[in-house]
């Protein structure tokens, strides 16, 4: 994440965050409710200290069905106390509710006509402590708290969009330049102090070149890895054939990577203008997510300093509405500097993007401060916003 902040004049508290499982609490904000009838079952669990993929496997095979029959609106932390709806068709409410799995509640369950599906919910509430400070960081707390309320929130995409590693966002760009070597060498080297000591010698022992070593070192887990090694080691040396290997939801996540950070580029550009608006920006309206070109900023910054619309950035993508004037040479001279184009963008062997806007910043809802052996902080953000981007703010610390 970009070591610039909005409240940057103001000091960070620093502390930890995560020191136990129940320090970092998510609570999902449904977008509806189920209507009491049809096939799919939507319920509420509670769990804690394991991701959203590991519960979904688990309730699969609990209920003997597969997983993708589980539906569920997004991904949940793991270290953390999360609770999110899922859904499942064909299994009945009192069925899922009897459901008894270690680290996980069923709350209750209900019937609904639809399955759950992916951006499907409102927002999420978190309930966070701080350690390792005292209660005298409650006022510049409060100070860096008046300055969001006010001018809102930097929408960076936070660090856990760009993996473990942090290299997603490069493998992503070499999706987008069709770079089958540069995709491969990134994606099987590259020891990172993150992996485990067996994963850090595997990547070690690929980058010199002994690849059958290397093979019989990567755990069973990383299959994508192993796969795209052994179609390497079978056509010696062709990267083209193992880059075929990799999934194909596995690239357009990585490509993903690559928008958001080049979304974040543009941010950190805009970061002390993110409350204004001028000329040929393209504005979004609050609530909801329509787009205006700005034609005069004297008539619409009254809007944005109530918090009725937000100027927007950049996700690029071969559809993308390009923004003018100065906010439009900002973004085709970040897109320039990578030697891209929009058109860059449909790569492909159905690997492709269309773009979109998203806005430069957002506001917390229902914000709360105390001190309860370490500071709390408990606010709503819409979907899509990242609670470690607000925590930044407050903290100041990688």
């Amino acid at each position: 994440m970009s070591d610039r902040y909005l409240t940057e004049d103001l000091p960070g508290i620093g502390g930890t965050i995560k020191e136990h499982v129940e320090d970092f609490l998510v609570e999902e904000i449904p977008l509806y409710t189920p209507s009491g009838t049809g096939q799919h079952t939507f319920f509420e669990i509670r769990k804690e200290g394991i991701p959203t993929f590991h519960a979904v496997r688990l309730i699969a095979r609990a209920l003997a069905v597969p997983p993708r029959r589980i539906g569920y609106a997004g991904h949940k932390d793991a270290q953390a106390i999360t609770s999110q709806v899922l859904s499942v068709e064909g299994v009945r409410p009192d069925v899922v509710i009897a459901l008894d799995l270690p680290n996980i509640r069923v709350m209750w369950a209900e019937r609904h006509n639809k399955r759950l599906k992916i951006g499907h919910l409102r927002g999420n509430r978190f309930t966070i402590r701080v350690r390792g400070v005292d209660e005298p960081a409650l006022a510049p707390c409060q100070a860096i708290l008046e300055v969001l309320e006010h001018r809102g929130v930097p929408n960076r995409y936070g660090p856990q969009r760009f993996g473990q590693r942090g290299d997603s966002a490069r493998l992503g760009r070499a999706v987008v330049r069709r770079d089958a070597e540069g995709f491969i060498q990134a994606f099987l080297g590259g020891p990172h102090p993150n992996e485990s000591e067996g994963v850090r010698s595997a990547r070690a022992r690929y980058e010199a070149g002994d690849w059958d070593a290397a093979f019989g070192m990567f755990p069973g887990n990383m299959v994508d890895e192993r796969r795209a090694l052994q179609a390497l080691i079978r056509s010696r040396g062709d990267f083209q054939r193992a880059y075929r290997t990799v999934p194909k939801r596995l690239k357009m996540f990585l490509l993903s990577a690559f928008q958001s950070a080049l979304f974040n580029q543009v941010l950190d550009v805009r970061l002390d203008t993110l409350d204004r608006v001028y000329a040929g920006d393209l504005a979004m309206k609050h609530p909801g997510r329509s787009i205006f070109r700005v034609e005069d900023e004297a008539v619409e910054q009254p809007r944005a300093s109530r918090f009725e619309i937000s100027p927007t950035g950049p996700v690029y993508g071969f559809k993308m509405m390009q923004a003018l004037g100065q906010q439009g040479e900002l973004e085709e001279e970040i897109l320039g500097s990578e030697d891209l184009v929009l058109e860059d963008f449909r790569v492909g062997d159905g690997i492709k993007a269309r773009g979109e806007r998203r806005a430069l910043r957002f506001q917390m809802t229902d914000p709360d401060l105390w001190y309860d052996d370490g500071v709390m902080l408990r606010f709503e953000l819409p979907k899509g916003c990242y609670a470690t981007v607000v925590l930044a703010e407050f903290m100041k610390v990688s």
